[in-house]
Order: C-alpha cells, then structure tokens, then sequence
C-alpha cells in the first residue's frame, strides 16, 4: 500500500463506516483527521486509534457549513503539511414515500450534498498545492445504490437525489481535476449493518434485509473500506478515476 504517512481526511467519522475506515486508515499508517458533529463519539474513535493524537486530529462540526470544510483542511495542513486524501462519508438516511417528504426533509439531504461538495472545495484547494504545485490526491465519496436503482420498499426519493448529486459531482471533478493528478470516485453501498439504521429498523427487520442482497448477507463496514482503501491507494487504483463503484452484494448486477 502507498497510505503510510499519507494524510487522510474523513467526514462522517464517529460510527459506522468511518470509524472503521478511520481505524484501518490508521492500521496502514496514515495519518488522520475525523470530522463529524458529536466531538464524544470523534474523541472515542480518535483516543482508540491514537491515545497520544499525534496521528490523529478531531475537528467537530457540520461540513454543510463551509468554515468547518476550511477548519478540517487548515488542521490537516498545520498538524500534518498537507492533504493526501479526503474520504466524503457523513451520511443521514431514512426512507420516507415521496409524497410525505417534508421541506425539513430535503433540506437535510441537500445541506448533505452541499457538504459533500465544499470538503471536497477545500479538499482540493489544498491538494493542488501539493509537490511544490504539480498536485496529486484521492477523493472517494459514499455514494448509494438507491441513486441508482430504486427499492420500492424503501422509498427514497429525496436521500437518492443529494447522493445522485453526489455520483454527478464524481465524474464531473474526476475530469476537471485530472490535469493535478488528483483522482475522484465514489462508492455506491447497498445495506451495510451500520447505526445509520438503528432509529428505523429493529435488529430483526435490517436482518430480513440479508436475502435482499444475491451474495445473500447485508454489508459490513469493513466491506465498504476495503473499496475504500483501494480507491485511496494510488498504487493499487491509480489509473481509476470518475468511477462510482457498486459495493452492493450484487443488487444493481439483478435480483435472485
């Protein structure tokens, strides 16, 4: 792997599939700085990886708002030098039919998107500069299948449009970006057993959920950050850039 020393930036960070990505980011020898909204859970998932916080640094806050973007790269710079990697993963999700959503509602998909959109602002600002200026770095977003396939048991038309958003805005840096070297693509999960689901599904119900999936079980975190890591990993996906990536147990390939 070329992640030793790398500079890795995750948004979404305190639980699920960031915290694990953050933990294996940290096994590789990358070093780290966790954004998301509660500073407990990042101090958590920050001491577990480093007790020190030499290799780790927290900046709480909402991504939609631009000055945290600015503030995770500006500590990214001044503790570490630099931003090699920038992993788009803070994510909300709760089915709702179309018709019930609410302006409240969207509003919080879309203040996602917009999240989304200026880490990878700052992200990219910073990583322009790097080697003296020829640039160079590796975005991955956390897309979804359901911007690309609809369930109809799980409605969700509003969470499909800021992720479809966030597939568009993949492949439209991925080429704008690509004379410095800089490298943009995105994972599109299925369901992955993460606490984004606790508030809406029993543990029973997500379970119901395994033969959804033709490779017959749900995702686990680590599925999604292997794809992670190799999206990251220059050495390994170096000439892979634009692409969303279906991390979905098979759903979009056809149903059994």
């Amino acid at each position: 792997m070329s992640l030793a020393e790398k500079v890795v930036l995750i948004t979404g960070a305190g639980t699920g599939i960031g915290a694990d990505a953050a933990r294996a980011f940290a096994r590789a020898g990358s070093r780290l700085v966790l954004n998301g909204r509660r500073e407990s859970q990042l101090q958590q998932v920050a001491d577990s990886i480093d007790p020190t916080g030499r290799a780790v640094a927290v900046v709480a806050g909402d991504i939609a708002d631009q000055c945290t973007s600015r503030r995770m790269v500006d500590v990214a710079v001044e503790r570490f030098g630099t931003v090699d990697v920038l992993f788009n993963n803070a994510g909300i999700f709760t089915p709702k039919p179309f018709l019930d959503v609410s302006a409240q509602d969207l509003d919080a998909y879309l203040n996602l998107l917009r999240g989304y959109y200026f880490a990878m602002q700052a992200a990219i600002d910073a990583m322009k500069r790097r080697n003296n200026g020829d640039g160079g770095g590796a975005i991955v977003n956390n897309g979804s299948m359901w911007a690309n396939h609809a369930i109809a048991a799980t409605p969700c038309s509003a969470s499909s449009a800021a992720k479809g958003g966030v597939h568009a805005l993949t492949g439209n840096l991925a080429i704008e970006f690509a004379p410095h070297r800089i490298r943009v693509n995105a994972v599109a999960p299925a369901v992955v057993e993460t606490p984004l689901f606790d508030p809406i599904l029993s543990r029973e119900q997500l379970q119901s959920f395994n033969a959804f999936h033709p490779l017959g079980r749900n995702g686990q975190p680590s599925d999604i950050t292997e794809a992670v890591l190799f999206l990251a990993d220059n050495q390994r996906s170096g000439w892979i850039t634009g692409v969303v990536l279906a991390v979905d147990g098979g759903v979009t390939a056809g149903r059994n």
